[in-house]
């Protein structure tokens, strides 16, 4: 059993909220000698294989802290919450972290996500953390909306410019899925590559709920372009990739952090190879910390995590709530949201365990690499790295 099965755990079930799950990494502290924040990610639904990992992540996080003390002797609690990666469901799941559970600051991902619940935060005054969504929108969602992960025009930007000016391709397709996810990054990925000197031939896109993408990918062949770029979620990425190669589109395709996991490879075989997609956090060839947490995973857990990158900010994120939160309490200073948010930005600056450096700047986002990975004999290897 895992030190959070041992640990409180609270379940909440609603016919109309769905199922959510409260994680108190707290002991039998009370809620006055204990400092919460909210989590809300995906642990069921099609985003799952994600979610978990991600939530995994924070879980051995906040343990951590809490073994060495927690927050000047009190616990740092964790409430974990269900949002299946639906807007809606993250609307009911953001209103009971707010409303309910009363917490200054709650950590969410998935752009559509993020972007539907953002009024919540910012009409609370409480602090919203995106930390895995890629659309540009997210830094432009209000006072309270800040994002700790690189958004889209930073790493579509990079792997744009890197097809038509590293490898040299002329002509680009792409397809995207037709939600927060993929409409602004395929317009960035359009932008860069024309600018870069190359043509867009195609642009396709498909229903969030679709499985048969036959009709776009004929479209797509008949363009025939040089390259693909494709910009969807991790239970679609494989499988528009398998119907391309079925309908013998062999062309390179690039995609971004949500392809780069161990599972796209074994779904696809040999379909995977060439593929192309970025990472905005260090490997384990890059970095100790991140060799030591992933053989972490592999002793704990028996593989590799899903979405690696994501799963270092998450485990990342509560040492970021924990310092401002302990800033506060070494001020005496109660922990509202707006404390937190402006104590956050009067720090500016973390130095967070894994993925180094964190710098919030003024426009809501954070920089970081690009590390361009490929699929070469049946694994991930580092093909590139962008803006070190």
């Amino acid at each position: 059993m895992s030190e959070v099965s041992r640990a409180s755990r609270r379940c909440f079930f609603a016919a109309a909220v769905g199922f959510a799950a409260a994680v108190g990494i707290a002991g039998p502290a009370s809620a006055q000698d204990a400092f919460k924040f909210g989590l809300a990610m995906p642990l069921t639904g099609s985003q799952a294989l994600y979610g978990q990992d991600q939530v995994k992540a924070a879980e051995w996080a906040v343990s951590e802290i809490n073994a060495k003390g927690g927050i000047n002797g009190k616990k740092l609690e964790m409430i974990v919450l269900d949002t299946q990666a639906d807007p809606q469901l993250g609307i009911q799941m953001t209103n009971r972290l707010v409303s309910v559970e009363k917490v200054p600051v709650f950590i969410t991902a998935w752009s559509s996500v993020v972007k539907a619940v953002a009024p919540i935060a910012n009409d609370n005054k409480v602090v919203e953390l995106s930390i895995g969504a890629s659309s540009p929108d997210v830094a432009k969602l209000g006072d309270y909306v800040y994002t700790t992960f690189p958004l889209a025009d930073i790493d579509i930007t990079a792997v744009a410019k890197y097809a038509a000016t590293v490898i040299g391709k002329k002509k680009a397709a792409v397809i995207y899925i037709n939600n927060e996810t993929g409409i602004v990054p395929a317009e960035v990925y359009q932008k860069v590559f024309k600018a870069a000197g190359g043509q867009i031939v195609a642009v396709e896109t498909y229903d969030p709920k679709a499985t048969d993408f036959t009709g776009l990918l004929l479209k797509v062949r008949a363009a025939n372009p040089d390259i693909i770029h494709l910009q969807g979620l991790v239970a679609d990425i494989p499988q528009v990739i398998a119907q391309m190669r079925q309908l013998g589109l062999t062309q390179p395709v690039t995609s971004y952090s949500a392809a780069f996991n161990p599972k796209l490879i074994q779904q696809l075989g040999a379909a995977a190879e060439g593929v192309i997609a970025t990472s905005l956090a260090p490997g384990p060839e890059d970095s100790e910390k991140v060799k030591d947490y992933v053989a972490r995973w592999q002793k704990d857990v028996g593989r590799e995590p899903n979405g690696l990158p994501y799963t270092e900010y998450l485990y990342d994120a509560p040492y970021l709530v924990a310092a401002v939160l302990k800033a506060l309490d070494d001020k005496k200073e109660p922990a509202s949201g707006e404390n937190f948010r402006k104590e956050m930005l009067a720090m500016h600056s973390f130095a967070l365990p894994i993925t180094g450096k964190t710098t919030l700047n003024e426009d809501h986002t954070v920089v970081k690499p690009v590390y361009l990975m490929e699929v070469k004999g049946g694994k991930w290897t580092r093909r590139a790295v962008i803006g070190e």
